[in-house]
């Protein structure tokens, strides 16, 4: 079978490294691909927005599969536009990626399922917002509602950082038409955790847990980013909390969005924050995490192939997934300035040797071949990922694969992994 894997960054190498595994694959193809993507299958200079090019080149090779890595493809609607040709992809439909691409919309499913999450409320004016923050001297977390690379959400200490988050959104437009909208809500406390779900028409199979690092600085300090490293399993999520987030969350979801008019089938990624009184929901993502996606990929034992054309056939029920028992961090190397701006095209050194270690992976995410060498092209460029015998052995190999990979300014969290660490005593 040909496969398709539309993308370009870390989470879509970690796919096609994944998916090329299989005995069914015959051929892989990236859409557009990267340095690291080239190593197990073709790239091909294809935007991962272009629906059209994608059809039609899917079309001509008879691509069995298509998998869908980032989320603007899914809320543009390319899952509907191949399965109008009668081509299999993986992945929900456009409505159904309202889950991610409308944060109102997905609050609204939540609250009519009354699902555990922040109070909030939801503004189209900037006026509005600026004075429901001027009523509510709690810290409150602003986001923008629609999609906004992981960066669009401020979590807030003061009613003056609420207030210059509102304006950045809406007044400068800093994320264009997904800031045209607001929400606004309270500031959980706790720690929190990723759960990545496969969904099809009656059944719901919930991946092994991960956490992913969000600020771009050490113990959590500094601007949102896409995610700066992640490991798995997570040991904030216990067995009883993982029973409560399927039953409290995942299911009312579910069914809430297929009450909706938006029944849902692909991966479904929960942000989780387990506060004392529970676990409550961030938000919903309607993909892989990334770079969740690095740790949870290089653990799973089983097929992917089989596994998600099961989704796709609603046969989730006939799957049991394997996994590697070792835990598996990833670090995030990126450029220096991210998420702000940074230099590209700088020089990349070390890979092969990283590359080498036993149980490390160097996933690609911002990078590109230039003149024989590897160059940065992107904010985040590497997820260096490492399995272990145990957390502190999965951490350790991480950061000497990272230790022995060079660029100018390059950057990364120094703590990955930390806090399971505490947790585990």
């Amino acid at each position: 079978m040909k496969i398709l894997v539309v993308g370009g960054g870390g989470r879509e190498h970690a796919l096609a490294w994944k998916l090329a595994q299989s005995k069914r694959c015959t051929r892989l193809y990236a859409a557009p691909g990267n340095p690291g993507s080239a190593t197990v299958g073709e790239c091909v200079d294809i935007a991962a927005d272009d629906l059209d090019g994608l059809l039609t080149f899917a079309k001509a090779e008879s691509v069995g599969l298509t998998v869908i890595g980032p989320e603007q493809p899914l809320v543009n609607g390319i899952v509907d536009a191949f399965r109008a040709e009668g081509l299999r992809v993986f992945g929900p439909s456009r409505e159904a990626a309202q889950a991610e691409g409308s944060k109102a919309w997905c609050k609204a499913i939540m609250m009519h399922a009354s699902m555990p999450t922040a109070e909030h409320q939801a503004f189209d004016s900037a006026a509005d917002a600026l004075r429901y923050i001027d009523n509510h001297e709690e810290p409150l977390v602003v986001k923008a509602s629609g999609l906004a690379a992981g960066k669009g959400v401020f979590v807030c200490r003061s009613q003056d950082e609420a207030r210059r988050a509102v304006r950045t959104i809406m007044n400068d437009g800093a994320f264009g038409e997904a800031g045209s909208t607001v929400v606004i809500e309270e500031r959980l406390s706790g720690e929190e955790a990723s759960i990545l779900a496969l969904v099809d028409d009656t059944t719901i199979y919930s991946l092994e847990s991960s956490q992913d690092h969000k600020p771009a600085l050490d113990n959590d300090e500094g601007p949102n980013t896409g995610g700066m490293g992640a490991y798995s399993p997570a040991p904030v999520v216990t067995k009883g909390i993982q029973k409560q987030i399927d039953r409290e969350v995942l299911v009312p979801m579910v069914h809430g969005m297929k009450t909706a008019g938006a029944p849902y089938n692909g991966l479904l990624y929960a942000g989780i924050m387990v506060t004392a009184g529970g676990p409550k929901v961030l938000e919903f993502n309607c993909r892989f995490g990334d770079p969740e996606a690095q740790p949870l990929l290089m653990r799973l034992r089983s097929d992917l192939v089989e596994v998600l054309e099961a989704t796709i056939d609603n046969r989730l029920d006939e799957i049991t997934l394997d996994w590697d028992r070792r835990p598996a961090v990833c670090v995030v190397m990126a450029s220096g300035g991210y998420p702000g701006p940074y230099e590209k095209g700088v020089e990349i050194t070390g890979l092969e040797a990283a590359s080498r270690m036993d149980d490390v992976v160097v996933f690609h995410a911002g990078t590109r071949a230039e003149d024989g060498k590897i160059v940065t092209s992107g904010g985040r460029v590497l997820g260096v990922t490492a399995l272990g015998d145990d957390i502190n052995a999965a951490r350790d190999r991480a950061y000497e694969a990272v230790s022995a990979i060079h660029f100018h300014r390059a950057h990364w969290r120094t703590d990955i992994g930390a806090k399971a660490i505490r947790r585990l005593g």
